[in-house]
């Protein structure tokens, strides 16, 4: 301690200020040394408390808070993978569905195993459309097919990435397109057919699925990437906006996950499988998780937690550091793919 005030004297010092051994000053000088370092030391003690205890320990809000058992829960995306497996889940604790996605026979194949599941007591509404068509036809079929439902549950499932890491400037016009297309326009008219019901029923959740891509600025990904990060601005923006009307919006960050979009098929501890996914969102609703300081935002997969938390809190989710890391792994990716790529044209 006597060093800090020795070169604190110093310090005020260079400006002419010369501190008395009895003076106030002093004394408060040595005050504020020791409360900087005693929240030095304890803020990330705390902080790291509190993400153990939203991954761990607290548990979420009842999916009741939003809305009844038999009340309707709208999915995006929803016939493979994550989309998939949130039908499932919200299914088994009662409530009806709209399922929406690109394939029809999907759609009607998952329709058919939840009425199977359920003796047909859980009711289901599909809609096949292509998201990146971005049809005004389609979204007004939308509005018929929920006009009088009680939706007090979205899911923004539908996303889009690139086929493999590419550099901007070769990724090709329809792929940039269609990413911003699914990702972004789709997520916004879909929430604006739904949000009006919500507010006047006052009650409702929308969930959004970002990534990590987004929280975290990826490099050859970077539609992909400015995509996600447009999702948690505009929903965190929207929490705001909603609240007051007592709707809930959580924009729910994660890694990779074993899905078609990561190429990922085989699990493991930072890689959930959607079923682990779904059931960590739902059980953790309204926990920060990792995602701690972001308001209206999710990382509730508890490994995905613990990274989000500690990249944002240690390393910063813009550092140069971290940037050009994500740069360097994704350029690896690129040339093993394309060497597959090759490999399999060959055997052609």
């Amino acid at each position: 301690m006597d060093s800090l005030v020795k070169t604190a004297e110093s310090f005020v010092g260079n400006f002419g200020i010369h501190i008395d051994e009895s003076s106030p000053f002093k004394q408060a000088l040595v005050f504020a040394l020791v409360l900087a370092g005693a929240v030095t030391i304890v803020r990330p003690v705390w902080s790291f408390f509190t993400v153990l205890l939203s991954l761990f320990v607290l548990p979420g809000k009842s999916l009741t808070d939003f809305g009844p058992k038999g009340s309707w829960a709208l999915i995006t995306g929803a016939s493979d993978g994550i989309g998939k497996e949130f039908a499932l889940a919200l299914a088994a604790k009662g409530y009806s569905l709209v399922l929406v996605s690109r394939t029809e026979s999907k759609l009607v194949s998952l329709a058919a195993e939840i009425a199977s599941q359920h003796n047909g007591k859980v009711s289901t509404k599909t809609l096949a459309m292509d998201f990146a068509s971005n049809l005004d036809a389609d979204y007004s079929t939308l509005k018929k097919l929920i006009e009088g439902l009680d939706i007090s549950i979205l899911v923004n499932n539908v996303g889009l990435s690139h086929s493999i890491p590419v550099p901007f400037v070769e990724t090709e016009q329809k792929e940039m397109t269609d990413i911003i297309m699914i990702n972004c326009l789709a997520t916004l008219r879909v929430t604006q057919l739904i949000a009006p019901g919500m507010i006047s029923r006052k009650r409702g959740l929308i969930l959004t699925m970002a990534s990590f891509g987004g929280a975290f600025p990826t490099p050859l990904l970077a539609t992909y990437s400015g995509s996600k990060a447009f999702l948690q601005q505009w929903s965190t923006a929207l929490g705001s906006e909603l609240e007051k009307h007592g709707v809930t919006v959580e924009c729910v960050q994660s890694h990779l996950i074993t899905t078609s979009m990561s190429k990922i098929k085989k699990s493991s501890a930072l890689v959930p499988n959607p079923k682990q996914f779904v059931r960590a969102v739902l059980g953790k609703l309204g926990q920060p998780g990792g995602a701690q300081g972001i308001a209206y935002t999710s990382s509730p997969y508890w490994s995905h937690g613990l990274m989000h938390w500690f990249l944002s809190y240690f390393v910063g989710e813009r550092s140069q550091f971290l940037v050009n890391t994500n740069r360097g792994m994704h350029e690896d990716i690129r040339r093993r793919a394309l060497r597959k790529a090759a490999r399999d044209a060959k055997k052609q």
